[in-house]
This record gives structure tokens, C-alpha cells and sequence, in this order.
């Protein structure tokens, strides 16, 4: 079961995504008209992005704005759906009565590879163990649903050569309450928590000798926020909000005392207030194939507002059979205030991470219940 690492050069990897968030835009709001326009920009932003590396950070932010702007302001008559977020959770067309709905899926992938007196040479021994665990809670009554959901990630790799190193670590929580302003049951005032961070401690390594780049609550991210959350199906949905508060921490003394992530030398904690944007697609996109995509948007109204930090989750599942899958996880991270990139290790940069799997895979059994209440 091959759990492999894939590294694309970064234009091919955004021309991938524009080609997604387009078949998104078209599948979803499929009585919205994609005029000519809209199509020259992508082009042009494509063209652009391949002849000047410097505007590639630029055009990226620019374009997940516009999918974003377009979604909305168009004319979109669709038939009313109740809506449940669409976060890492593919939905169901669900028609039975539910209060609260629980469920989830676990992904497993294990490789190994050794050799003894091989010519062509390699590693004596190798092995890579990769899991994935996703949980939802769904509670909902007319007008109102409180939506949580959790994605955990955990990689490990061990090599004769290179060590013992993990090659994924994630943690995040969230948490959506809405309440519905429309007839149409598609606009929700909605307050939102997520919570992101890691278990253990992370390394650059540069040969043999490795540095501490995070640690638990080394980073963690903290966003609180209050906005409007567009919901014109059960597979995708925009979140905007004007006013939101997120918070950086660095609890880990030495990265703290570095000023690591934007936080003061010796300082635990950073506060910063502005504009947050998250767009949430889960649906299977061709027969056997699930997609489940977010985009995180966050610009600080207090420094560098043009500056936009993004979040980027893209999980694909090709179902083998009922217990088994192939896999392949795409993440982008930009935050100008992680300077421990490029030949100083001072800079800002594109974070990348692309893995590759066959494994076991097992969907939690989706529970059910119907609770009368006076809430």
C-alpha cells in the first residue's frame, strides 16, 4: 500500500486549481451564464502567472476573490435545499427527520520497501504510515443549524538513511452556528469557530542537522467571527465576514523567544482584526471520485490589508472498493508573518504539501436522531 510524496512546480498546481474552482462554479450555479469575460480573465491570469513568478502569490489571492464575487452577484434561482455545511463533509440528499446527525470516515495508508545487496542502491529500509480521521455533528431545526466538524492528520516516515521524520500533522476544529434571514433558505447569519494547530514537534532539516520550526500550540490558529454564510446547495458554501478575530500562538519557549509567526520575541500571543472569507465544496465529481475542498481567506485591517493569508485544503478519494481507496491531499499555506523560508531562512513562502496513497479507508456509521425540543 504506497504511500508516496509528489512535489509539482507551483504554476501547475494553481492552473489545476483554477481548472476545479471553475468546474465548481459550473456545477453549482449551473444557471449562471460563465461569459466571456469571466472566462478571459482566467486565461489572462494564467498567462500572466507563467511568465512572471514574482505576480504568481498575487494572482492566486486575486482569483479566489473573484470566484468568490462572481458566486454571488449573479442571478442564481435554484430549487430551496436545507443546507449543512460543506466542510470536509460530503452530505446526503437526507428527507428523514433528524435533530442530530453524526458521522465520519478513517483513512489509513502504509508503505514499506527494503533491500539487501541491491546494485542499483537506496535506502536498507523504508517505510511511510499516513491516517486520516474526519468527525461531524450536525444539529438543526427550522431556521437554525449548528454545524461542528473535526479533521485530524498524522504522517510518519522512517528511513535508513534520513531517520525518523513526520511528513503531516494537523488539527482542526470547527464549529458554525447559522440562523436563516431568507425565504429562500440559502443566507444565514452565521457566527464562526475554528480552531488549527499540530500534535508534535515539527523540523527543517538541512542534512543531518534539523531545527525547530513548530511544536504543539506552536503555531495554533484561533478565528472568532460573525458574517453571512451563502448557502445555495448541500455541497458548497461562502462564509464572509467583515469583522473577525484571529489569533496566533507560539507557547513553545524557544520559538517564542525567536519571534516565530508573527509574534513579539519573548511574546505568546498575536491579535489581529479583519475581513475573513471561507469557501467550503464536498461532492463526488465524477462516478467513485469524491472531491472536498476549502479556501481560507484572512486580511488584517491593522498591517498590510493587500497582504491576504490563505488556507488551502483539497482532498480527493478513488474508491478501489468497499474497504480500500487511492488518496491524494493537496494543501497551500501563505502567511507573510512565517518568515523561516528561502537561503536566510527569513523569508516568507508558498507553502506546499501533495501525498499520494492506497490504503484502507472505513465510512463511521451516519447516526440519527430526532429529539422534540423547545430550543
Amino acid at each position: 500500500m504506497p504511500t508516496c510524496h509528489i512535489l509539482f512546480p507551483n504554476y501547475l498546481i494553481i492552473k489545476l486549481l483554477m481548472r476545479v474552482f471553475e468546474h465548481i462554479i459550473i456545477s453549482e450555479c449551473i444557471q449562471i451564464k460563465i461569459t466571456g469575460a469571466y472566462k478571459s480573465i482566467i486565461y489572462y491570469c494564467i498567462g500572466i502567472f507563467d511568465k512572471n513568478r514574482q505576480m504568481r502569490k498575487g494572482l492566486l489571492f486575486i482569483l479566489f476573490i473573484h470566484i468568490a464575487t462572481v458566486t454571488i452577484a449573479q442571478n442564481i434561482t435554484v430549487t430551496k435545499l436545507r443546507s449543512e455545511t460543506a466542510r470536509s463533509v460530503r452530505k446526503d440528499n437526507d428527507t428523514s427527520r433528524w435533530n442530530w446527525k453524526q458521522g465520519g470516515l478513517y483513512n489509513f495508508n502504509l508503505s514499506q520497501s527494503s533491500l539487501s545487496n541491491w546494485a542499483a542502491g537506496g535506502d536498507n529500509f523504508n517505510m511511510a504510515i499516513g491516517s486520516y480521521f474526519n468527525y461531524f455533528l450536525l444539529f438543526k431545526k427550522p431556521h437554525q443549524n449548528w454545524d461542528n466538524n473535526l479533521d485530524v492528520n498524522l504522517g510518519f516516515i522512517q528511513s535508513t538513511s534520513l531517520g525518523g521524520r513526520k511528513n503531516d500533522d494537523r488539527f482542526d476544529l470547527l464549529s458554525k452556528y447559522g440562523y436563516q434571514i431568507d425565504t429562500s433558505g440559502m443566507w444565514f447569519v452565521s457566527g464562526l469557530f475554528n480552531f488549527r494547530s499540530q500534535l508534535f514537534h515539527g523540523y527543517s532539516f538541512s542534512g543531518t542537522n534539523k531545527t525547530l520550526t513548530s511544536s504543539f500550540l506552536s503555531p495554533a490558529y484561533i478565528i472568532l467571527s460573525a458574517g453571512l454564510d451563502f448557502k445555495p446547495s448541500n455541497r458548497f458554501s461562502i462564509f464572509f465576514s467583515p469583522l473577525t478575530s484571529r489569533t496566533t500562538l507560539v507557547l513553545n519557549n524557544t520559538l517564542s523567544s525567536l519571534g516565530k509567526y508573527g509574534v513579539q520575541p519573548g511574546s505568546k500571543i498575536s491579535k489581529e482584526t479583519g475581513t475573513f472569507i471561507t469557501i467550503n465544496y464536498a461532492d463526488n465529481i465524477a462516478t467513485n471520485v469524491m472531491y472536498r475542498g476549502r479556501a481560507d481567506l484572512f486580511s488584517n485591517y491593522n498591517e498590510k490589508p493587500e497582504n491576504l493569508n490563505l488556507y488551502m485544503t483539497n482532498y480527493f478519494s478513488f474508491k478501489i472498493n468497499k474497504y480500500f481507496s487511492a488518496t491524494y491531499n493537496l494543501d497551500l499555506i501563505y502567511d507573510d508573518k512565517i518568515k523561516i523560508f528561502g537561503p536566510t531562512k527569513s523569508s516568507p513562502g508558498l507553502q506546499l504539501k501533495s501525498i499520494i496513497g492506497i490504503g484502507y479507508q472505513k465510512t463511521l456509521q451516519v447516526k440519527k436522531t430526532l429529539i422534540k425540543t423547545k430550543l
